[in-house]
Parts: C-alpha cells; sequence; structure tokens
C-alpha cells in the first residue's frame, strides 16, 4: 500500500478527532449555561399531598408547595397554599398532582354535591330500586336515558312506554358522589340527576305520576333518537283472541265488537176456551082463555127425564 497514502489518512483522522473535541466542549458548556438560569429560577406550585375527592373541601393538611422550574409552571396553578384552603373540589384531585382553579369551585359554594353543579342546571334525586337502577351498575358521572311508563290521559285502557329524557349525567348514587373503595358500583335505592330547569320538571312529573326506568348509554354517544313509544297492544299483538292480533301491525286499540242481544221471542199459545152448548129451546104452546093468553111448555126435558142420568 502507498506509504503517502497512509500518511494522508493518519492526518485526517488526527485533524477530526480535534475538531469533534471542540464541538463537544463547546456544547457541554452551553448545555450548562441554559440549565442554571433554569435552576435559579424554579417557583413554588401547590401540589396536593394525597387524593382528593370530589365534594371535599381543602385543608391546609390536603396540599404542600413543591419547587418547579417556571417554564413548566401550569396555567392556573397556585404558588400559595392560602389561595386554595376552604375551596371544594369539583374534580378529582391525584397525589402530587398541581392543584389548578378549574377543579376548584368559588369559596363559600358549601360542600357536598352543590359545587358540581353548573350554573343553569338542576340536580333532581329519583327513586328507584335495584331494576330500576339498571341493577346496580350507575356509577356518578355515568350517561343514561330515562323511561316513563304509565296511562296516557284521555285514555286509561292501557299502558304506555316512553322515552322523556336521553343523555342525562348522573350525579350521584345514593349518598355518595364516587364509586366506592374498589371502584365498583354503587347499588343505591336514590339516584340524582344533572338536568336543565325544564327537564326538572318533567322528571319530577313523571316520578309522581308514573313509573321510571333508567336505562344506561355510553357516554360517549351523544345521539338523541325519536321514538314514538310502545303501548301494551304491541306485546300481545300476535296472541290469538286479543285485540290487535288480527294481522296489522298497527299499535291503535281495536274496538271490540260484541254481539247485540237477540229479542227474546214469547211464545203465544192460544189455549182453546171450552164454550157451553146454549141450552136446548123447549117447545111452547099459546093458550088463550079469554082475554087470558099463556104461554105452556110441552117439551120440558127436565120433566120428561131428558138429560138425567
Amino acid at each position: 500500500m502507498d506509504r503517502r497514502f497512509l500518511t494522508v489518512l493518519g492526518v485526517s483522522l488526527v485533524f477530526a478527532l480535534v475538531v469533534s473535541s471542540i464541538f463537544y466542549q463547546m456544547s457541554a458548556r452551553a448545555g450548562g449555561s441554559s440549565k442554571k438560569p433554569d435552576q435559579d429560577s424554579a417557583v413554588d406550585v401547590v401540589v396536593a399531598a394525597k387524593p382528593l375527592s370530589v365534594g371535599i373541601s381543602v385543608k391546609p393538611d390536603d396540599v404542600k408547595v413543591v419547587k418547579m422550574p417556571a417554564g413548566a409552571f401550569p396555567k392556573g396553578a397556585f404558588a400559595k397554599v392560602e389561595e386554595v384552603i376552604d375551596r371544594p373540589v369539583i374534580s378529582n384531585i391525584l397525589l402530587d398532582e398541581p392543584i389548578l382553579d378549574g377543579r376548584l369551585a368559588a369559596r363559600g359554594a358549601g360542600m357536598g354535591l352543590a359545587p358540581v353543579i353548573p350554573v343553569g342546571m338542576r340536580a333532581v334525586s329519583v327513586r328507584v330500586n335495584e331494576v330500576v337502577g339498571v341493577a346496580g351498575f350507575v356509577l356518578p358521572f355515568m350517561h343514561v336515558d330515562v323511561l316513563v311508563t304509565g296511562r296516557p290521559p284521555g285514555d286509561q285502557t292501557f299502558s304506555m312506554t316512553t322515552t322523556v329524557l336521553q343523555d342525562i349525567t348522573v350525579l350521584s348514587a345514593g349518598q355518595t358522589i364516587q364509586p366506592d373503595a374498589r371502584g365498583q358500583a354503587i347499588n343505591a335505592p336514590v339516584v340524582t340527576l344533572l338536568v336543565t330547569p325544564e327537564q326538572a320538571e318533567v322528571l319530577t312529573l313523571a316520578g309522581t305520576e308514573t313509573k321510571i326506568q333508567l336505562v344506561l348509554r355510553n357516554s360517549a354517544d351523544k345521539t338523541v333518537t325519536t321514538t314514538s313509544g310502545q303501548k301494551l297492544q304491541a306485546l300481545y299483538k300476535n296472541v290469538k283472541g286479543t285485540a290487535g292480533s288480527s294481522g296489522d301491525d298497527s299499535d291503535e286499540p281495536k274496538p271490540v265488537r260484541r254481539p247485540r242481544p237477540r229479542p227474546v221471542e214469547v211464545a203465544q199459545v192460544m189455549t182453546p176456551v171450552a164454550i157451553p152448548a146454549p141450552p136446548p129451546v123447549p117447545d111452547q104452546v099459546v093458550v088463550i082463555r079469554g082475554t087470558t093468553k099463556t104461554v105452556e111448555v110441552v117439551n120440558n126435558p127436565r120433566q120428561n127425564g131428558v138429560g138425567r142420568n
């Protein structure tokens, strides 16, 4: 191999190592100088000292202050503990998570369910049982539809089920607005729903006059479906001998035709009446004696023995 070529190759490698070393030292100095200002500009931020659930009011033992670079300070966070004390929590806060203004209600908003209710909305509680409450699978902040079953006004002859409210948020199940310790559903006799004032009127009337059934739905499903309701006759339309089983699929009640009562025919029996025969006319003789006229019977049946036994 050519010795000149090897010499040029060796010089090139030495030159490359020198240039790389210079650039590495310059980069290290630039990185060190950029970190010092960040460490010097660290600021205080209030974080959760333990998990905070919805409905509680923040106390001094629930939060702590940690250092954080100024560039990483979250928007809406707090730098002083006094700014978050006695404010209700309206969204779950995890351990060591910065306390944000959007997760707290205003001071004095109260505790429990009230701070969770948005402005302009209402919370209405309805009494349910295990079946009506979707067999215990009701969790706070799930979405349900509300069905009612009753007799329509003006026609009390049949029952009807219809959907009156759709995509309604569940605020609480029973007395709690959080799942249980294991994250399981809560089987509670009372479910509180988040509704508008108009929906609150509908829900209250339905709870008073009808039976309420909750239907669980996917929280991501925002579709509002228009339904016509189902009548009792629709359940038995294929059963013979019932209204609506003549073959048509109409849900309207069919009038039941009742046979007219047949008139009672009174048989007039003509009983023959025996008419007695007229008595026999006796033979009479007119006798004139002078000026006296008399009539004498000459053939009297009784005198002659006629008619005697």
